[in-house]
């Protein structure tokens, strides 16, 4: 915890796997929406900034972890995830994201499902499911259409790049852009101006916001049908195995 106004505090949760730059495993996911969840909970917390540690926010999901499997433990492995997706989504207190280095595939959807989002001038960004065989969970069919809209999330889903900070702000993926190193010092900064608020209102307005304009959780269960299916086709597996054997993948559509 910090305490950033001298009276408010705001709490700030670390990814910290550095080794793995944050990759996100299935301890990790546990880890971190508990503790997402005891923050909301705290009365003495107005604000959370979300960060990871070794210089870089989240590179996805642990690829390591991953292999083909059948629907039961593939809804399991999301819907790990997605609670802690639910958490900062149905919890009262804003949550920034202080981005640094790589925010990749689930480590982009994290920091997108934030209510703010501050990145590093040389942080990179993608939304790159498909190079493994899937589509996409962590709330990102609705946190990046409600950001950069349908069709912008369409081309960034189809066709995967990298984008710099500056395209992300100019898309909508990012709120701020910080000197190298500083995105989180900027989130602090950002972090006590909201904390300054009242508490019911700001409550209110993530209450509002997040419901328009359709509810966002509704697409969580239907991520978790298509993850279920996804992760157990060929393709799942060759996108496995091809990044294990620093190969390019040869989809097949099965």
């Amino acid at each position: 915890d910090r305490d950033v106004t001298g009276v408010q505090t705001c709490a700030l949760p670390i990814l910290n796997r550095p080794a793995r730059r944050n990759a996100i495993d299935l301890e990790l996911r546990v880890v971190l929406a508990e503790a997402i969840e005891g923050t909301m909970a705290d009365e003495s917390v107005r604000v959370i900034v979300l960060a990871g540690a070794g210089g870089t926010f989240c590179s996805g999901g642990d690829i390591t972890t991953m292999r083909r499997q059948g629907p039961v433990p593939v809804r399991t492995r999301t819907q790990a995830v997605q609670r802690v997706v639910r958490a900062i989504w149905n919890g009262p207190k804003p949550v920034l994201a202080a981005v640094e280095g790589y925010a990749i595939g689930a480590g982009a959807a994290l920091a997108l499902a934030c209510d703010r989002v501050v990145a590093a001038a040389d942080s990179t960004f993608g939304m790159s499911f498909t190079g493994v065989g899937i589509a996409g969970d962590t709330g990102i069919f609705a946190s990046l259409p409600a950001r950069a809209g349908v069709n912008v999330a369409r081309q960034l889903l189809l066709m995967p790049r990298r984008l710099t900070a500056t395209e992300a702000l100019q898309l909508g993926l990012a709120d701020a852009v910080a000197a190298p190193g500083a995105a989180l010092a900027s989130a602090l900064a950002d972090a006590e101006v909201i904390a300054a608020g009242p508490p019911l209102a700001l409550a209110g307005i993530k209450a509002m916001l997040g419901r328009w304009p359709a509810d966002p959780r509704e697409i969580l269960e239907r991520e978790v049908d298509l993850q279920a299916q996804l992760m157990d086709t060929d393709d799942f597996a060759e996108g496995i195995a091809a990044f294990r054997e620093k190969r390019r993948p040869a989809f097949r559509g099965r």
